[in-house]
């Protein structure tokens, strides 16, 4: 069963992603190590000890849909009010409305824990604190005082709905409509699907966060605006009222993540006896809607790639664990007496290593991205410019990369169990349909490859990312100089990766300056694994710089698979013709 690696993440933390110098130097006021310890410490026993143990009925039993209500799984219910009782969905959430306002950094490594422990949990208080943030920022003072408070404090659930039948990611194509009341308010009508947690039995309100069209709204994005749309209606006095018009229609079968209730939800049909339409509020400005949207779904996207650190991680000590009981063949290392233990096979420990690797590798690179939204937060002028950038830089690769890995993990994970991994008993199967949603909800891996090229290299007039690939080039030159014992080839890898890194960057910024975006964006997936792999790379150097036990799986990942690099540099830079030419194979129309 899983056990959080509360030291490993508390490592990584302070002294790869960089909150021990911030903590030093009072960059979060009087938030000191003594506590940052303390709630890591908690987070991981609750992870650990409470939400662990429902994991498999979760995904034996799923939710389930009776009429327009959903009910989770046993225990589950009462296992959310615990863990709202213990603070954890206000972690970093305004202290206005009743949260902690703890650092970024502190709340992704909670999300690693509450994910690797059940996936399933731990998706949906991320879309209410994503939900959290969309409304700091962007609602009326009066829509704050009468839902933040309930919403921080984990009483109420929020959800995202974005998604419609016809449109996927392409959000030009929604056709959910919103008509004004004249009362302020508004009547919303539309069906929204693949909604995560839209109805369950969490909460006795839920507060659904809605892109629709005004009429005569301008076409495509420039005409979406959001709303806020309560399941139940709020009096003034905070007292639930009437039911709203808002209803799920029916439920996913999925894949995995079986206990989070992926809803078909239909505004405004009049159900159940309701007045049709469903009544919203406006949130921002009318026709601005995706610009609020947004800032709920980079919340969500950082989010999403813990996902895919916290399964790379439970599949990885639960590999770890079976290599260490399992016993097949001979290995010239085992000196007990019959079989070896697999673990002693060199290609099972490849396996596992590579699994190591890749896993602190996405944690690494996710706790660097909350590190950037964390200063660029406190800072002011030049410095949050700087910092904001970097996040901006780094979200797209916590999210892809980092659910690529949690894929890639698992199914590594299935393999080192062999036959046993293909049966559902032993628990790896169903880490592997987990982990397989990640890369696909909050923007496929193919659009955040898409935003990362067309959207982040220009930053800073296209400067800003040399600057990030100079400052790992210092830590590389630090594994070069240092004299410490152990690290092998590793800087000539690390300098072989980055340098490979300077030349693609540098080749994609020239097409993109020409006009040729569609050259640019054929290398785009290429150029993201490329920066993640010598990115994360680098952070390994500098963690095992810290810590002499972390140099020899440094080395291994640098001498055995971030040779990679140059393969992705060459897809990038000679790839785009002949991925054109035989794109044309594939059109039937």
């Amino acid at each position: 069963m899983y056990r959080a690696p509360v030291e490993d993440i508390t490592f990584t933390l302070k002294h790869v992603a960089g909150l021990k110098p911030a903590l030093d130097a009072g960059t979060f006021g009087d938030l000191g190590e003594d506590l940052v310890d303390a709630i890591l410490a908690e987070a991981g026993r609750f992870a650990s000890e409470e939400v662990a143990p429902l994991y498999k009925i979760g995904d034996e039993q799923g939710a389930v849909l009776s009429g327009a209500d959903v009910t989770t799984p046993p225990g589950w219910k009462e296992l959310y009010r615990r863990w709202i009782d213990g603070g954890w969905n206000a972690l970093s959430a305004p202290e206005e409305f009743g949260g902690q306002a703890l650092p970024t950094m502190l709340g992704v490594a909670a999300l690693e824990m509450w994910n690797s422990a059940a996936m399933a949990f731990g998706i949906g208080p991320t879309l209410t604190m994503g939900a959290v943030e969309a409304l700091d920022k962007h609602a009326s003072p009066a829509l704050k005082a009468k839902y933040l408070e309930k919403l921080v404090s984990g009483e109420w659930m929020g959800t995202m709905n974005l998604t419609e039948p016809q449109a996927g990611s392409d959000l030009n194509a929604l056709r959910a409509r919103a008509e004004p009341a004249g009362d302020g308010t508004y009547r919303i009508f539309g069906q929204k699907i693949f909604i995560t947690y839209g109805e369950h039995d969490f909460t006795d309100n839920i507060i659904h966060l809605v892109l629709a069209r005004l009429p005569d709204a301008p076409a495509g994005t420039r005409g979406l605006s959001l709303f806020l749309v309560p399941k139940f209606l709020v009096g003034d006095d905070g007292a639930l009222g009437a039911r709203n018009d808002v209803f799920c229609f029916g439920l996913e079968h999925k894949l995995g993540i079986h206990a989070s209730p992926t809803c078909t939800m239909i505004y405004g049909d009049g159900f159940e006896g309701t007045a049709p339409g469903a009544i919203g509020w406006l949130i921002g400005e009318e026709n601005k809607g995706l610009a609020c949207m947004f800032t709920m779904m980079n919340n969500a996207r950082l989010a999403v790639g813990m996902q895919g650190v916290a399964v790379a991680e439970t599949a990885t000590q639960k590999a770890l664990a079976y290599a260490n009981d399992r016993r097949q063949g001979n290995a010239a290392s085992y000196n007990g007496n019959g079989m070896a233990l697999i673990v002693h096979h060199p290609d099972v420990q490849r396996n596992l290593l590579t699994m190591k690797a890749l896993t602190q590798i996405a944690r690494a690179i996710s706790y660097s991205c909350a590190h950037a939204i964390d200063h660029a937060r406190v800072s002011v002028g030049d410095e949050a410019i700087h910092w904001q950038e970097r996040a901006n830089l780094l979200t797209p690769l916590a999210k892809a990369f980092s659910t690529d890995v949690g894929v890639e993990v698992a199914s590594l994970g299935l393999q080192v169990h062999g036959g046993m991994g293909y049966i559902e008993e032993t628990g790896a199967a169903a880490l592997y349909r987990d982990a397989r949603i990640a890369p696909i909800y909050e923007g496929t891996n193919g659009i955040q490859a898409i935003d990362l090229v067309a959207r982040k290299l220009p930053l800073g007039g296209g400067e800003h990312v040399h600057g990030y690939i100079a400052e790992l080039k210092a830590v590389a030159n630090q594994a070069r100089t240092s004299n410490l014992q152990g690290f092998g080839r590793t800087a000539d890898g690390l300098d072989q990766a980055l340098d490979d890194l300077s030349q693609a960057t540098r080749f994609l910024q020239r097409l993109l300056a020409d006009g040729r975006s569609d050259a640019a964006l054929a290398g785009a997936t290429p150029y993201l694994r490329l920066i993640s792999l010598a990115a994360g790379g680098t952070y390994l150097a500098r963690g095992a710089l810290a810590d002499q036990s972390r140099i020899a799986v440094c080395r291994f990942f640098a001498e055995n698979l971030l040779g990679e690099a140059g393969a992705l540099k060459e897809r990038v830079i000679g790839g785009a013709d002949s991925l054109a030419a035989a794109g044309k194979t594939l059109i039937s129309a």
